[in-house]
Order: structure tokens, then sequence, then C-alpha cells
């Protein structure tokens, strides 16, 4: 990019001269005879660098200073005067200029200190750049998956965060619900506040109430002082209800005030107190079964399902495990001090063949597991769980047709198999199979498998 300098220089001489000069390097430049006019600029355009003159009317250069420091503060500012004292330089240094030049200056120097000037801009620019990236990558949850039904779920997050309406997830255990709702927040304007996540299934309604509403002083025995509710902590936040679909019958019909008149009351008080929330929640039941049975309030229903999300099974995304395992094993690379860099073939088909009964949650597990196990740089079967290594021979355990095969049959597949997978390394294969090279050499010319 071209970078923008503004000068203010109320002698037309020096202001002429340097602009043609700087004009001939390959700037952008803005000049002006007057610190007012100068000072308007400021307040309404971007500047890579201002160099303005010392001793100016009504508007002196270090007033610009001071403005460019408060209007745009990674701007770099020179200073050039024909009035150069040591103290003028150097208040003008604490002050927060780049460079203080005396008249007459020579321009290969002023040149110089210019380049200087920018380059310290440009990289204060790149390293803010950076620590945003850092900070938007710490604050998003990652939602790993290019599968068409996970691509969906990432366009509907990014439409209902830039809202304020109530989002239900719905999904089986593992599937990442309370991921999204992390990320529907942190792309929220209520992102600078918190998000508190309460399980509705984990506490008896009692407690529930305590937690959720807070309490006063003396409300019970054992509330020694009053208490702060999770609804309170959360203000100008997000609430998000994991596993709605377990709450009492009478806990929904607080809950639903709450949404409804936007106030709660702590437990013991008779004070209403007015909260503004936004409220996600997430079930793994088929929440509108559970209205039809009378298990969950209609109208709660309603209110929490304005939008909805609904999250895929792992098993219904199978395209979508390489890029999670590998996503997994930087994950617990990290964690564990290791630098394993790769997953084997035959691992990543054992992976790719598993039902996933847990989901996302279950693979996160079992990366975890080979990662401790392994010890060399590649994540091979034996660190899997057996329940996966089995899965090769399960495979090929029916014949077509139902017939059952013969071990001969069965041992000529699993021989097959296992070569395909290994791209016909013998060496890898027989590693596999633990047998020596020269017994599988035997079976393949045997089964005329070559």
């Amino acid at each position: 990019m071209q970078e923008h300098i503004l000068i203010i220089e109320d002698e037309q001489i020096a202001l002429k001269n340097l602009e043609h000069i700087l004009l001939k390097d390959g700037y952008k430049i803005t000049a002006v005879d007057s610190g007012t006019k100068g000072l308007n600029l400021i307040k309404s355009k971007i500047f890579d660098l201002i160099i303005t003159d010392y001793k100016m009317k009504k508007i002196d250069g270090m007033q610009i200073l001071e403005h460019s420091r408060e209007l745009q503060p990674y701007a770099e500012v020179i200073m050039i005067t024909g009035y150069a004292t040591v103290d003028n330089a150097v208040i003008a240094m604490k002050e927060g200029a780049y460079h203080y030049i005396a008249k007459p200056y020579k321009l290969d120097e002023v040149r110089q200190i210019i380049k200087q000037a920018l380059l310290k801009r440009s990289l204060q620019m790149e390293n803010q750049s950076l620590r945003k990236q850092l900070d938007q990558k710490a604050k998003l949850p990652e939602i790993i998956g290019n599968s068409p039904s996970m691509l969906q779920v990432k366009k509907t997050i990014a439409q209902v965060a830039q809202t304020d309406i109530s989002v239900l997830i719905l999904g089986e255990s593992g599937t990442g619900k309370e991921l999204v709702a992390r990320a529907i927040h942190s792309l929220s304007s209520r992102k600078k506040h918190e998000m508190v996540a309460f399980n509705c299934g984990s506490f008896s309604e009692d407690l529930m109430a305590n937690e959720l509403f807070g309490h006063e002083k003396e409300a019970f025995t054992g509330a020694m002082k009053t208490k702060k509710g999770l609804f309170e902590f959360a203000d100008q936040g997000t609430v998000f209800f994991d596993e709605i679909g377990d709450m009492p019958p009478s806990m929904q019909v607080k809950i639903l005030r709450v949404i409804q008149e936007k106030e709660i009351m702590r437990v013991g008080s008779t004070q209403t107190l007015g909260v503004d929330l936004r409220f996600i929640a997430a079930t793994h039941r088929d929440l509108r079964h559970e209205v039809d049975q009378g298990h969950f309030r209609q109208d709660l229903y309603f209110r929490l399902n304005v939008a909805s999300i609904i999250l895929p099974a792992l098993a219904d995304r199978k395209e979508d495990i390489p890029l999670l395992a590998y996503h997994f094993l930087a994950k617990k690379n990290r964690d564990m001090g290791k630098s394993i860099k790769e997953i084997d073939r035959i691992t990543m088909d054992l992976l790719a063949n598993y039902a996933w009964p847990g989901n996302v949650r279950e693979l996160e597990n079992i990366i975890e597991r080979a990662v401790a196990m392994e010890n060399s740089e590649v994540i091979y079967p034996e660190a899997l769980p057996d329940h996966l290594t089995q899965l090769a021979i399960e495979t090929y355990r029916t014949a077509p047709e139902g017939k059952i095969p013969t071990m001969k049959e069965q041992e000529k597949r699993y021989i097959q198999w296992v070569l395909e997978q290994t791209n016909w390394n013998k060496t890898r294969a027989a590693e596999i199979m633990e047998i020596d090279r020269v017994s599988l050499w035997r079976k393949i010319k045997a089964f005329k498998l070559e």
C-alpha cells in the first residue's frame, strides 16, 4: 500500500519543496499550511505519518502531536522547526514524537528518518493484526468440518449470532453442542460480557434455583451472606442451558418468566431485578416429542426454539474424521509435549469405519489415548483401543450372500485387505499381521494374490 503522509508547514516554500520531494519518492501526500487545517484532516482522515512544523499560529506542532496521539495513535509524528532547542526536542520526544529535526535540514537525512518512521508504523500495525488474529482464534471455538451438514451449521451460526434471538441446538451427546453455543456468543454483540453454561441434569430443583437465581442472606439455613445467581452474573451476556430437556416442569415455569419478563427474584427476596440476557439451549432429546408427551412446556419450547441448529452425528459426516483426527492430534501434541506427525493409513481407515456412538467426544478421547501410547512419530493401529483394531477382522467375517466363510477364505480376504491398506508394502503388512515377511510371501503365492 502507498503510505499516506500529512505535511503541516506554514512556510510556503518549505511546504512545497518537501511535498515535491516526497511525491517523487512515491508517497501519497496531503499538504496544508496551518495547524488548524492539519487538525481538521487528522480528525477526518487516516495517515501513516504526520510531519509538522513546531511553531505555527493558533495551533502549533505540540498541539498537533497531542491530538494525533489521541486521534491516530498508530501514526508516527516528526517535528520540524527553525527554533530548535534541546529542551523543545526533549519535550516533543517525551510526548511521543518519533523524531525532532532542526532547520535547515538535509533532504537525505529527512528521507531516512521518514523511512524509519514508516517502518516502525508498519511493524506496529503488523503486530496489532497478529494480536487480533490470535485473540480471535483464542476466543472463537473451532467448529471443525467441511462436510455439507457442517458447512450448513457454520452458516447458521454466522446468521443467528448477529441477532439476539433464542437458539435451540439439537444433537446426540458428544456432537459439540456447547462448542456451537460458545461460537454464537463469541460472534455476537454480547461477546464482551459473560456466557454461563448450566447443565440442567446435574442439580436438584432447589439447588438449580439457588444456582440460577441466587439467594438473600438468611434465606435458608446456612445462607450466611447474599449470593448472586448465574442470571445476574451473566447480565448483558448469554445463558446456555445444556440438556434443557432434563429440566423439571416447575423450573420450566420460572425460566419462562425470566425470558418473558426479563427479571429475576433471588431466593428469599421480594424484590425483582432486571436482567438483559440471551438464551441458548441444547438437548439430545426429541424436544417436540417431549412436548407432545406433556414432559416439556410448549410455551417454553417455542420461546427457546426461535432458531434451531441440528448437529449431525459423527457417523453421518465421516468425511470430517481425518480433519478432526489431525486437529485433535495437534491439540494433544501440545498438551503432552509430543511431536507425532502422522496418522498411519490403516489407523485412519479404522477410524473412518468405526460407528462412533460417542461422536466427536469419543474421537478426541481415542486420539488422546493414542498420543499417550505412541512413542514414534506415527500413530499405528496398535495405539488404538482393542475394539477398533478388531474391526479389520470383523469386516471380513461374513461372506457375500450371508454364507459363513471358511478359515482359508477369511484369511485370504484379510491378507488382501491389509495389503491394499498398506499399498502393498509387504514389510508393513507383515508387521501388522505379526508374521514374518517370508511367511507373508508364501501366503501371497498360495492365494495367488499377486
